[in-house]
């Protein structure tokens, strides 16, 4: 099938897919006259691609783990295979982790401020 079908077929848009491709996370046939042409199993692909980027991984991340899981798996959760990519998984959560550590402070710290400042005036 060409870009613009897996775009329709999975509902990622035709630049995102090349964007997979630029990043190594997609590797399409080309034709002879240099279209693109993916197979069937390149919409589950993409599905699991859009599931990793939504757990918060990056697509350098994706492309070094993107092997490391079973096929077979039913559902929306990879099931990995290589034991290798749990540690780099555990980082990338840690980091997050952090990251909403660090929102959370910034967000009481904005409240506090908001709470301890004059109270907007009312227009008439």
């Amino acid at each position: 099938m060409k870009i613009g079908e897996l775009s329709r077929r999975t509902g990622v848009s035709v630049r995102a897919l090349r964007y997979y491709e630029e990043q190594g996370l997609l590797s399409p046939r080309r034709t002879p006259s240099g279209y693109r042409e993916f197979g069937v199993g390149d919409i589950a692909l993409v599905d699991r691609i859009q599931t990793l980027l939504s757990a918060g991984l990056n697509t350098e991340l994706i492309a070094g783990v993107l092997h490391c899981f079973d096929d077979g798996g039913a559902g929306p959760t990879p099931v990995p295979t290589c034991a290798e990519m749990i540690e780099e998984l555990e980082a990338a959560r840690e980091r997050m982790l952090r990251r909403i550590d660090d929102l959370t402070t910034s967000t009481a710290l904005l409240g506090a401020i908001i709470e301890t400042g004059p109270s907007p005036a009312v227009s008439a």
